[in-house]
């Protein structure tokens, strides 16, 4: 039917997601906008969808299907449905979303492929380093429809999303881990791959919320790069916590960077444990301890320990979720109130 009409849908979309996409109006204004623009409004495709529904030759199969199928439910008129539960809107939410991270290579699977790349280099570059002392916008559209709400988007999202970015934590991670050395062990190497899954769930949750907020992509892209770039910046990597200015940077930047808890959790999973050879000492033939390393050079915090630092990381991702479930909540009210100012 979409092919007769003109609008084929393509190989590998669900047809109810093309003929959705087919008949929404919100980026009518951008076509319009467009002076290139090749594809049809919304408005255009419905009235062309309405005219072939209507014709004599599809109507006559539509009504003979109707009836057919009225057979096979016993002669009875068709109801309408209620809408699905919460929890069959999550389940087909989470199978469809991972369906289309699966089938999209530029979903997930380039950046696999990106990311390996940056791990063979890294960890090649870092070859065996030693422990010396010396070395130390869909959502939106099918949201205004009504299909679903937004808690079943964010959780399904969570939830479909999270077996690709371990994958991408699992693979770079071990390429990097032990390329360069790093403490050997099963515990060390797992918490090192579950504090780079806690840490790719964090940008995303973070780039989601500026997605919601910001309109256009390549302006979502530079602030997304500016918020990450002034996180990691004040995350006590660059500059130790005690040389950062206490005004801004320190207070409140530096303890609401997620960089600061992977960071000091990666500290201390790496040289807790382990001692080294004091040569940049006064004294001679003297040794120097992993937590000394972590208190006097490090300033890192001992107070709790890493796997503190993982829930911490843990409980900032589920709040970045929620600001993102506020943020969309809150355009549903205030973006129809602007449009019809704007007509105004």
């Amino acid at each position: 039917f979409f092919t007769q009409t003109g609008f084929p849908c393509p190989n590998l979309r669900n047809p109810s997601d093309h003929f959705l996409r087919t008949i929404n109006k919100d980026f009518d204004e951008k076509i319009v906008k467009s002076s290139k623009a090749t594809r049809k409004t919304a408005a255009e495709a419905i009235d062309i969808l309405t005219q072939a529904y209507q014709s004599p030759a599809y109507l006559e199969k539509t009504v003979s299907k109707i009836a057919e199928m009225k057979q096979i439910n016993g002669g009875a008129s068709f109801r309408r449905r209620e809408q699905a539960s919460f929890s069959t809107k999550l389940l087909v939410l989470t199978r469809r979303s991972f369906m289309n991270m699966h089938r999209d290579i530029g979903y997930y699977w380039m950046r696999l492929g990106v990311y390996v790349g940056i791990g063979l280099c890294l960890g090649t570059i870092f070859y065996q380093v030693g422990n010396s002392y010396s070395s130390i916008q869909v959502f939106k559209r099918e949201r205004m429809s009504g299909h679903y709400g937004v808690a079943e988007f964010v959780i399904s999202n969570t939830l479909s999303a999270t077996p690709y970015l371990a994958l991408i934590a699992v693979i770079p991670g071990a390429m990097l881990y032990y390329l360069t050395g790093l403490t050997k062990g099963t515990d060390h190497f797992a918490y090192f791959v579950i504090t780079l899954c806690m840490c790719t769930l964090l940008v995303e949750s973070i780039m989601m919320i500026i997605a919601a907020l910001v309109p256009d992509f390549l302006m979502g892209i530079i602030v997304g790069a500016g918020v990450q770039g002034v996180l990691m910046l004040n995350g006590g990597f660059f500059r130790l916590p005690h040389e950062l200015p206490k005004p801004v940077w320190k207070y409140p930047f530096y303890y609401i960077s997620f960089h600061k808890y992977a960071v000091q959790g990666l500290y201390k999973n790496e040289f807790m444990g382990l001692t080294f050879p004091s040569d940049q000492l006064v004294q001679a033939n003297t040794t120097i301890s992993g937590i000394q390393v972590l208190q006097e050079k490090l300033e890192v915090e001992m107070g709790y320990s890493k796997w503190v630092d993982i829930l911490i990381l843990f409980g900032m991702m589920v709040i970045y979720r929620l600001i993102f479930f506020v943020v969309v909540k809150i355009g549903e009210e205030v973006r129809p109130k602007m449009r019809k100012m704007g007509r105004k």
